[in-house]
């Protein structure tokens, strides 16, 4: 990726939305923001960025998919994280009330803005929008900063899995955490 590109000076004007479709430089700026995310290490999923075709592949992809919506964090107006609201599968009757937030991050230049939270709370409002009640999502324990605000907003951790993932050789625990959204009944 080419993070070579200078940003513009920052105001700190941020913003959270749902993203449905890609216009002027979204998707550049998207996988620049990513692939600085995970090469700080703070990927979602990814241990190293991919190529940028894979990367626009990907994206593409998320905005396609109907179970999936794309929120986006901009700090004027260039966009400098994501994470997306999962829908359970259709046949899923059991589960029809839970969302699932996954794929956060923010890239390092946009940190400490306030843009995580901004991003949490749009997918919280969008989720309670749709109806769901509950909300889940999973991360690894060393994502600190991450736990940190998911904690502030009132996700109650119920398990950690002690072989969540490998990085760098290295077996890492994962904490799955869930927020009621409104009354379950």
């Amino acid at each position: 990726m080419d993070q070579s590109v200078p940003k513009p000076p920052a105001t700190g004007v941020i913003t959270a939305e749902k993203l449905e479709a890609f216009t002027g430089t979204d998707l550049h700026d998207l996988c620049d923001a990513a692939a600085a995310a995970i090469d700080d290490g703070g990927g979602f999923g990814w241990l190293t960025a991919p190529r940028r075709e894979v990367f626009e592949r990907y994206w593409g992809g998320v905005v396609l998919v109907p179970e999936r919506t794309l929120f986006v964090g901009r700090l004027d107006g260039t966009i400098g994280g994501a994470a997306q609201l999962q829908r359970p599968p259709r046949n899923n009757e059991a589960q029809a009330h839970i969302a699932t937030l996954t794929g956060l991050f923010v890239a390092p230049w946009a940190r400490g803005r306030g843009m995580a939270r901004a991003i949490v709370l749009a997918i919280e409002a969008a989720a309670r929008e749709a109806g769901f009640k509950v909300i889940n999502l999973d991360i690894r324990e060393t994502q600190v900063n991450a736990i940190k605000l998911y904690e502030s907003l009132g996700y109650h951790r119920w398990a950690t899995h002690p072989h969540y993932a490998v990085v760098d050789g290295t077996m890492i625990a994962g904490h799955y955490f869930t927020k009621l959204l409104s009354d379950p009944a």
